[in-house]
């Protein structure tokens, strides 16, 4: 424990003996560096996050952590403290805005999200109420349901005649998700939803589903694994996984939005990978779910990775 705790001090030590080098070599601090080194999005953000962190300076510190209006004085103070003249590094102000936009941001968005997670299904809401019979009619559109409770929850995938049980792990988040799935994306929703329903409901015989050489395609509960992927989407942003993600794909803040389409994409990637993992039965659900987690974020160590590029408004990194 001693060698490790001396073997960090010795490496903090060199490494700010190595930045004022640097800087005296190159006439640039830390911060103007990565700025005009290293090109937009999750490779700049990233190694900008990681240096305001470890900074010695409380301004630098707290930076990451301002509220989003503060942002713009936040990085006057910056420049200031760093000797930086703004007319003569006029894109260094700019990259800073914009790493810091999506810092804070992806802060922000976790407390968004929790705040989702932690708010239990209420029967009693009339809001929470006309969420849940929406998902019915986004993805069953020319099913009328019988009455809210009914074995008909089934068919999209809820384990009783009552869904609101099914929402306990997840909260309220995972009825967001699925809705938005359902209404936004809502041909695939129901065709991931059909082949989820395969053999029993599908629309096919078992004779031409074997013909279509689909018999692989072992069924699963469309809504419950849209809750898992849901608890998936969330530990991944909690633990900051994500954030490679967001910072290539979101020029400012990330928000609920670019969560719920990167919720969609893993429903997508999902759908297709338990398909190609042809599992024996449902029992091997843990399993899939482990190896296509791993497999995400695999993806994630990659800086220029972006889960869901169509969604990305690449075009504002450009310069930023």
């Amino acid at each position: 424990m001693l060698i490790q705790v001396c073997l960090y001090f010795y490496c903090k030590f060199l490494w700010r003996c190595l930045k004022f080098v640097m800087r005296k070599l190159t006439g640039r601090c830390e911060l103007q560096r990565i700025c005009y080194n290293t090109k937009p999005g999750a490779s700049r953000t990233m190694k900008i996050e990681t240096s305001l962190r470890a900074s010695k300076s409380k301004l630098l510190q707290t930076s990451v952590s301002v509220h989003p209006d503060a942002i713009e004085k936040t990085i006057e103070d910056i420049m200031e403290l760093k000797n930086i003249n703004p007319d003569i590094n006029p894109q260094l102000g700019i990259s800073l805005q914009a790493c810091l936009l999506q810092i804070v941001g992806y802060r922000n968005l976790i407390a968004d999200v929790e705040k989702l997670r932690r708010e239990p299904y209420d029967s009693e809401n009339p809001q929470h109420e006309e969420m849940l019979l929406k998902l019915w009619t986004f993805l069953k559109p020319n099913t009328p349901l019988e009455s809210r409770i009914s074995k008909q929850w089934c068919e999209i995938g809820f384990q009783g005649d009552d869904p609101k049980t099914d929402f306990r792990g997840m909260g309220l988040l995972g009825l967001y998700n699925l809705q938005y799935f359902a209404e936004r994306d809502a041909t695939a929703a129901q065709q991931v939803l059909s082949d989820s329903l395969h053999p029993k409901c599908s629309k096919f015989s078992k004779t031409e589903w074997e013909k279509k050489r689909m018999d692989k395609a072992i069924g699963y509960s469309f809504a419950i694994v849209g809750i898992n992927i849901t608890d998936l989407a969330y530990n991944l942003l909690v633990s900051g996984a994500l954030k490679t993600h967001f910072y290539n794909i979101a020029p400012e803040a990330p928000t609920l939005c670019h969560f719920q389409q990167t919720f969609c994409y893993l429903m997508h990637e999902f759908h297709k990978f338990w398909i190609e993992e042809d599992p024996m039965d449902i029992m091997e659900f843990n399993r899939v779910r482990e190896k296509f987690r791993k497999r995400i974020i695999k993806q994630l160590q990659n800086p220029d990775m972006a889960l869901c590029p169509h969604f990305a408004a690449s075009e504002g990194l450009i310069n930023m």
